[in-house]
């Protein structure tokens, strides 16, 4: 009799620091890997894809945050393991019925949009694979870390084709502030800037499409480690387009200044092409002021509860001696 009743300490034990099942960690890794062995030729497109496309690099990225955040609260996350059967099949059947559809292009999709709906797919069927092996209560502990899977997907066409010109036309407008502060001579027409010397235009690649993205992801999961309230975090999120923006408008104001009162070679040289790193970091300084502004503005709120929670109560008060 004193067997089972150890078995079930230890389990709970386990549970309670946060280890599961071998078992239930190969079952859900298996079933993370069946998608790329089904649909190999889904696969090999998207390596190309991330090998041949810069503003896809991130996607191998993603899933390791999420695994390293998940790991980080474990404890917290595997507390009350189960299986979740009715929200494994609401994720992983719409998840086959889309890889299905993207590994036979049943729906004759074009450009980057196949692998898509590949990601997609894949996604849907880990966070039902997740419900599956973990249960209902882990996968709302593990939510964050979860969707965050989301940035894995490509953004599909015609979305990132808008994407794209809003940011060209956003940057534009500043890189006229930029000129009209300097007091730099310039004639615009659209995206096309004539300077002293030199014409510019702001193209398709130099929207800033890739660093708006590893900001909005940095972002996103800053505000998720550093801040509780919901409203705090979209505020913090929000400000990742200006910055960007404002970020992208820089960076090809100080290149055509550069150019045309420099040299002309610093359109082409380094700056250009390996100097986004430079104005990227300087993007993070006023996303990091707003951080910490928006931190000590919930600082009080959220620090009462553990002083309240330290503070004696009127029953178990220290007795003064009465004068």
């Amino acid at each position: 009799m004193d067997q089972p009743i150890k078995s079930t300490c230890l389990q709970a034990e386990a549970f309670s620091s946060g280890r599961v099942s071998v078992a239930k960690v190969i079952g859900f890794v298996l079933v993370c890997l069946l998608p790329f062995v089904v649909a190999w030729g889904s696969t090999r497109l998207l390596l190309n894809l991330i090998v041949e496309n810069e503003t896809f690099s991130q996607i191998p990225l993603i899933p390791l945050v999420s695994a390293f955040l998940i790991f980080e609260n474990r404890k917290s996350v595997f507390l009350d393991v189960s299986s979740s059967w009715m929200t494994a099949v609401v994720l992983l059947v719409p998840g086959a019925a889309l890889l299905t559809a993207s590994h036979m292009n049943l729906w004759r999709l074009t450009q980057t949009n196949p692998q898509s709906l590949f990601v997609f797919a894949i996604v849907c069927i880990w966070l039902g694979a997740f419900a599956l092996f973990f249960g209902e209560s882990a996968f709302r502990a593990a939510l964050f870390p979860l969707l965050f899977l989301l940035f894995m997907v490509p953004i599909p066409e015609p979305f990132l084709s808008k994407a794209i010109y809003l940011l060209q036309a956003g940057s534009a407008v500043f890189v006229e502030a930029f000129f009209a502060a300097a007091g730099i001579p310039y004639h615009r027409q659209q995206f096309i800037f004539e300077l002293p010397g030199v014409a510019i235009r702001i193209a398709e690649e130099c929207s800033g499409i890739r660093s708006t993205l590893a900001l909005l992801i940095t972002t996103v999961l800053a505000s998720y480690i550093f801040l509780k309230t919901p409203w705090r975090r979209l505020v913090l999120c929000l400000a990742v387009i200006p910055v960007a923006l404002f970020k992208n408008g820089l960076r090809i104001a100080t290149l055509s200044i550069l150019s045309v009162y420099v040299n002309p070679a610093f359109l082409y040289g380094n700056l250009h092409h390996r100097g986004g790193i430079v104005f990227f970091v300087i993007a993070l300084i006023p996303m990091a002021l707003l951080l910490k502004f928006l931190q000590k503005s919930e600082a009080p709120s959220f620090a009462a509860p553990a002083v309240a929670g330290i503070l004696p109560s009127p029953s178990r008060a220290i007795p003064r001696n009465n004068p």
